[in-house]
């Protein structure tokens, strides 16, 4: 038995170690200023970080495009291009639609499938490419799996446009068979929901015609009243491969096709968690869950906030380090003498011939980008879509707005500016030097750092009413030079916006050298120089591990 929850452990090590990321997704009707949001964070060893950007396009009947897996490049096959493709800024397109998505892998044997070309991250920005709706991104995305098969594992997906929100959960059919299973819901309005490695969906709503629709009546999503879709075949195929014998109405997809377990919530759900327990007082009884030590007491899908969800706690929900619960990284040893909330992997170590683990925050080392994206019905499309992005690690890093409608990617941000092996001087490397030289000496270096990134996208936020009205106003003679001004407004702020960051290393580094705390002191050569040391409480436990070694010999203790 302790073998499989070894092993189990481990799959989830994998599965949350290699592209371990986070969303959390709010509605209208809970949100504060009424806009639809989700946020995304793309954890990654090896993801770079860059803001990419496909160009609205026509193509003439009989064009090709080429698909490569998103992950590691590999050509993977072609497909008919659509004759009309839109504007697609990051994770968001013009028409304001926004996908995210988490991997959570799931059970092993759906895994391959034979001759499949559409992977997750192909399918997000091709149905990015091709939808005006949240509705109309499930169909493109289903059925372009459906047709060409599904070359990934398990995947959690974030499906938005201005008035809804859906999450969207899938899994591969395995060798044999072409495409996946899945179920996707609307969020209820009001409401917030969330999903970080582990699939969150349980039982469904099923076939009625007017609520809920199979895949078999897909011409039927438009219809305003469906709020629950699924593949026909979800609930058969764990019926054939022995995962469930119940009864068709008590069928669960997240426990037939990647079952709890203790890794999958102590590094997963955690996660949602830590969101949930925020918005909603209530939540704090689900830490038993969350911890892996009551896997019976499972969180809901989604909840009620206690209040309105701003933009500003969208950024702080994706800076979460478990402050102010138990599992608070600030605070155990691993923090070390300056408080820091991070951990070098693997996730799991051995001592004394027991296994333990490090936390998994929402806010990682490992993040290539992170954004939330917010989307705003009462404005016209080209300017009611704002991308707040941001590279690296998001509690260190800077959400820059970036507008649905640019036409241009800053050149800091543009892909092919570096990669993970190639220092150049792009975001990600400027972000990266800042934030890992704050990992050195987080507890002096951070504030500093949140102060900035505080004052920065609390100005961004501030003028954003300013820039919506501008570009309304040029949008009435030309909405082409909308475009352009928001382009412009995005690519100047984020140039700033990295040179910023760039003049902070150099004041960090110039304070912080060498373990001291230098101030300029007016008219002198030489600054101010302090040395606090590591603190009281990290010398006690100095003390205490080295005893009577480092003691001095003939002096009274002070």
């Amino acid at each position: 038995m302790r073998h499989f929850v070894f092993l189990a452990l481990l799959l989830c090590v994998i599965n949350c170690g290699i592209m371990a990321c986070t969303n959390f997704l709010i509605t209208k009707g809970a949100s504060e200023d009424g806009s639809t949001m989700i946020s995304y964070s793309a954890d990654s060893h090896v993801l770079y970080g860059e803001l990419y950007h496909w160009a609205a396009g026509k193509y003439p009947e009989g064009t090709m495009m080429d698909v490569h897996d998103w992950d590691s490049g590999k050509y993977l096959g072609k497909i008919p291009q659509a004759k009309e493709t839109y504007n697609v800024v990051g994770n968001m397109n013009e028409f304001q639609v926004s996908i995210a998505e988490t991997t959570y892998g799931g059970r092993k044997e759906l895994e391959s499938q034979k001759d499949a070309i559409i992977d997750y991250g192909s399918m997000i920005y091709i149905g990015l490419a091709r939808s005006k709706s949240a509705r109309e991104a499930i169909k493109v995305m289903t059925e372009l799996i459906a047709q060409y098969g599904y070359a990934s594992s398990g995947e959690s997906l974030s499906v938005a446009d201005k008035n809804e929100v859906w999450i969207m959960e899938m899994i591969g059919k395995g060798e044999g068979k072409k495409g996946a299973v899945w179920v996707a819901r609307r969020i209820p309005d009001g409401l917030v929901c969330a999903h970080a490695n582990h699939p969150r969906i349980s039982t469904f709503p099923q076939e009625n015609g007017e609520t809920s629709i199979s895949s078999k009546n897909m011409d039927k999503i438009f219809l305003p009243t469906v709020e629950c879709v699924y593949e026909e075949e979800v609930i058969s195929l764990a019926r054939s491969k022995g995962w469930y014998t119940g009864e068709d109405k008590d069928f669960s997809f997240c426990d037939a096709y990647a079952p709890i377990d203790f890794g999958a919530a102590r590094f997963c759900e955690m996660r949602v968690w830590a969101m949930f327990r925020q918005v909603n007082k209530d939540m704090e009884q689900y830490a038993d869950y969350a911890s892996g030590k009551n896997l019976k007491n499972r969180m809901p899908l989604w909840i009620k906030p206690d209040k309105k969800v701003s933009l500003k706690n969208m950024m702080a929900f994706m800076r979460d380090h478990l402050e102010g619960t138990e599992f608070d990284m600030t605070k155990d040893m691993g923090a070390g003498p300056y408080n820091c909330p991070y951990r070098w992997r693997p996730l799991t170590w051995k001592a004394n011939n027991h296994t333990y683990i490090n936390e998994r925050a929402t806010s990682t080392q490992q993040t290539g980008f992170s954004f939330v994206s917010q989307m705003r019905s009462w404005l016209p499309d080209y300017c009611g879509g704002i991308l707040w992005f941001g590279v690296d690690d998001a509690a260190s890093s800077l959400y820059i707005p970036m507008y649905c409608s640019m036409t241009e990617v800053p050149e800091a941000f543009k892909e092919g500016n570096g990669d993970m092996m190639t220092f150049t001087k792009s975001a990600f490397w400027i972000f990266n030097q800042v934030s890992n030289f704050a990992y050195t000496r987080y507890r002096d270096i951070h504030p500093e750092i949140a102060k900035i990134q505080g004052t920065l996208e609390a100005k961004y936020i501030q003028y954003t009413p300013a820039i919506d009205l501008a570009a309304q106003k040029l949008a009435e003679g030309n909405v082409d030079l909308a475009k352009e001004f928001l382009t412009d407004y995005s690519v100047n702020t984020a140039n700033r916006a990295v040179k910023t960051w760039q003049d902070l290393y150099v004041y960090l580094f110039t304070k912080y050298m060498d373990g001291n705390i230098k101030t300029r002191v007016p008219g002198q050569k030489n600054p101010k120089v302090s040395q606090p040391g590591y603190g009281e409480d990290w010398y006690k436990k100095i003390a205490e591990e080295t005893k009577d070694k480092l003691k001095m010999i003939g002096e009274d203790s002070h």
